[in-house]
């Protein structure tokens, strides 16, 4: 049976250089960074040069990235890092309601410490108003956090807009954008984004697991979160992950080459896959028209999301019902959008990546219909969507 893998958004293959680095670094390169003989100076010299390949990919200053363990938290490293260095300026945040729960979780923890949290909805079709967000910016907020594309709709926020409105209304309060569903998808400077932090994570973009990124603009202050050692500036202390880090760093070259070439590719698999759904009148489609290419957000009212997710994975297909981090939770995406019932409890996400191919939505699409023909007797739909 042919594996088609098609949940690409929450993570993605290992491509073979990154692999390879990785693995040269384990067994080769495993000096630690700091240390101060040949093996060690070959480590950080490893790193170094990862830290510039990533800076490349973001249009950056090197010294301005932090690597850590993930998007997780480098995003907690954001919020709760400049709410504690900045709790003498002011004590709220503004973020939307449909961020990454990494980023919610954190917005949450800071409101049980006293903190306001205002979470500004999304509409119906899953776009978030510029001015809206703006609007609920004044002098004691000391942080915006709104992620640039949302990792189950693919909704691709306006940032410029943002940035541009919050830099009129209080010079003083730092932007942060959570860039994880954006890195490799589409082009990021942020040299011209003119943020203050933003977060980025290697298992996004044929990467391994384990390593993301903050990037900080200099000048910015954020107190760590962990306590020890000197290493990436005192800011993410302990010995760093040489060997992720390293094959982040090759991910990160390999995702500049093949930017445009990927972002039309899959343009044209969802596309594809939009046409032929529309044809389909059981589906729904979430995700907006101008959303990332990279995510389609669908529903089958009347049908499981699991149900459906199960029939689809019985003949090698692998979707998604929202965010791996969610663990099969309803979608709180979906409903900050106030979609139906009936379509949060259907919902699949189906992401592409660079390995995807047009055989991979042709089968899906055969595949979702079979599944819509044989589940009818198991689940009759109810749903006044049919």
């Amino acid at each position: 049976m042919r594996e088609i893998y098609l949940d690409n958004s929450a993570t993605t293959r290992v491509a073979e250089p990154a692999a390879q680095a990785v693995y040269e670094m384990l067994v080769h390169c495993y000096g630690n960074p700091s240390s101060l003989h040949r093996k060690g100076l070959e480590a950080e010299n490893r790193i170094t040069a990862a830290r510039e390949s990533l800076a490349n990919l973001l249009d950056c200053d090197p010294a301005q990235i932090t690597f850590t363990s993930g998007g997780t938290e480098a995003n907690n490293l954001a919020l709760l890092g400049v709410a504690e260095a900045r709790v003498r300026k002011g004590k709220r945040i503004v973020t939307t309601a449909f961020e990454h729960s990494s980023v919610d979780a954190a917005a949450g923890r800071l409101e049980q410490l006293g903190w306001e949290v205002v979470r500004v909805k999304p509409d119906v079709a899953g776009h978030i108003d510029a001015k809206k967000v703006v609007a609920a910016v004044d002098s004691s907020t000391v942080l915006v956090s709104c992620m640039c594309v949302n990792n189950e709709v693919g909704t691709i926020l306006p940032i410029g807009q943002i940035v541009k409105g919050i830099r009129r209304r209080n010079p003083g309060t730092l932007i942060h954008c959570d860039c994880v569903q954006a890195l490799g998808k589409m082009p990021l400077s942020m040299r011209r984004m003119d943020l203050d932090l933003a977060t980025v994570s290697a298992h996004k973009i044929y990467g391994p697991k384990g390593s993301g990124a903050l990037y900080v603009r200099r000048g910015v202050r954020v107190l760590p979160r962990q306590l020890g050692g000197s290493q990436e500036k005192k800011l993410r202390p302990g010995t760093e992950a040489a060997a992720l880090i390293v094959g982040f760093g090759t991910a990160a070259a390999l995702a500049r080459e093949h930017l445009e070439a990927d972002a039309r590719r899959i343009a044209d698999l969802n596309q594809e896959l939009r046409c032929r759904l529309l044809a389909m009148p059981q589906v729904v489609i979430n995700s907006p028209a101008d959303a990332l290419p990279a995510v389609l957000n669908i529903s089958v009212p009347g049908y499981r999301s699991e149900t459906m997710m199960h029939f689809l994975e019985e003949r090698g297909i692998s979707v998604s019902s929202g965010s791996a981090c969610s663990k099969g939770a309803k979608s709180h995406v979906l409903s900050a959008m106030g979609l139906d019932p009936a379509l949060i409890d259907s919902a699949l996400r189906v992401s592409f990546g660079r390995y995807n191919t047009k055989e991979d939505v042709e089968d899906f699409v055969l595949a979702l219909r079979e599944g819509i023909c044989t589940l009818a007797h198991r689940e009759r739909p109810k749903s006044a969507f049919i």
